[in-house]
């Protein structure tokens, strides 16, 4: 319910109307500007919709995306393109945004227009910062969807049940939300200042993890959905604590299958090591395979790509039930630091300084991996 009135507060607009404006300032309806119906008088807008639309948003509805665009002095193809970025639906020229879409608009020419972003760029924070935050939307509406649609007492209507629950969370959620985003805003600030050089901080040398639960998909056919959706729950909850109490990065969730990342090998092979082990005493949860590699990693709106990421998501693919396979590189980055010996020999004495190896390696047959040709996996246990 409430998903859908914000989608229908967003706006693309029409790129018709791109030529007839400009990047004039001017405020409200002047006499050139087409004669649309207002959105409030649409028979498919639902009041309650509406109304708890406008507590959210804290405004009424009054522009058009063309009178929005002009009033933030954005030409209308580029409000566009920032509409669509942020993952708001076209809506024609309906009157259906608020002061703030304005403000938003403008704000995000200003900072082109400032040279602080290029339009490229701005087009790519609009996009990521829409999907993170649609996602955020949507998981949470679904969370407390049980207060929306059920009645405490008998005879109350949906509305009398949703308004005052929203008007209670918004605020507390609003301020959690940018506490939340600024420290992880300045952990990833720490990490950009900490770049060796400029290449550093867009291509990094990272171990780079896929963490995969065997046989979701014939899981999917034999649990319910209520059944399906808790387990799936748990086992990205479970994942993404162990990820990031032991260091490391969590890049994102599929379901059945969790990227992350850490800037060391071991920090990496602990994380994998110890998914294994907690999921394994969990009765209710299928084996886990996980699959390391060590490598330079391209990082684009806050996901990784490269041939690192690849190999590891195919060691993943060739892994036995709750087994860590690695690549040869993180095999070399964890002997290098003394995590785990060089050789079988080795590992029956304590590490350097006199220190017990953490881990232990064993080599397995090379093979072939499509894309990326002969791979040798090693086998990381935990040593005894």
């Amino acid at each position: 319910m409430v998903g859908a009135a914000a989608r229908a507060a967003g706006a693309g607009g029409d790129d018709r109307n791109s030529s007839a404006h400009g990047s004039g300032k001017g405020r409200g309806v002047t006499a050139d500007e087409p004669d649309v119906p207002s959105r409030e008088d649409s028979a498919e807008d639902d009041p309650i919709a509406l109304k708890v639309e406008q507590l959210i948003l804290g405004a009424e509805r009054t522009y058009t995306p063309f009178q929005a665009a002009r009033a933030a002095g954005v030409p209308m193809e580029l409000a566009s393109r920032f509409w669509r970025a942020m993952g708001f639906a076209d809506i024609g020229q309906a009157r259906a945004l608020t002061e703030a879409d304005v403000l938003a608009l403008r704000r995000l020419a200003g900072l082109v227009e400032a040279g602080l972003l290029n339009e490229a760029t701005a087009i790519q924070v609009a996009r990521s910062t829409g999907q993170t935050t649609a996602r955020l939307a949507e998981w949470q509406i679904d969370s407390f969807l049980a207060g929306l649609t059920v009645s405490p007492e008998p005879g109350m209507s949906r509305m009398e049940v949703t308004y005052p629950l929203v008007e209670l969370l918004l605020p507390e959620l609003e301020e959690f939300l940018v506490y939340v985003w600024r420290r992880q805003l300045a952990a990833a600030t720490g990490r950009v200042v900490q770049a060796q050089d400029d290449e550093e901080m867009v291509d990094r040398r990272l171990c780079v993890a896929f963490a995969d639960l065997v046989g979701f998909t014939r899981l999917t056919r034999r649990l319910e959905e209520d059944e399906l959706g808790e387990l799936v729950e748990a086992f990205e909850t479970t994942a993404a604590d162990l990820v990031v109490a032991n260091g490391g990065r969590l890049i994102k969730t599929l379901g059945d299958e969790v990227l992350y990342v850490a800037d060391d090998a071991g920090t990496a092979a602990e994380i994998g090591l110890r998914m294994i082990e907690t999921l394994s005493n969990d009765q209710t949860m299928p084996e886990l395979r996980v699959g390391l590699a060590f490598g330079t990693v391209t990082t684009r709106m806050g996901d990784v790509f490269g041939n690192t990421v690849n190999l590891a998501s195919r060691l993943t693919s060739i892994a036995p039930k709750d087994t860590v396979l690695v690549d040869g590189s993180v095999r070399d980055e964890l002997t290098g630091a003394g995590d785990a010996p060089e050789s079988e020999k080795d590992s029956e004495q304590d590490g350097p300084g006199g220190d017990t190896y953490r881990f232990a390696l064993q080599p397995l047959y090379q093979r072939p991996v499509r894309g990326l040709g002969i791979v040798e996996p090693w086998l990381l246990t935990r040593r005894p």
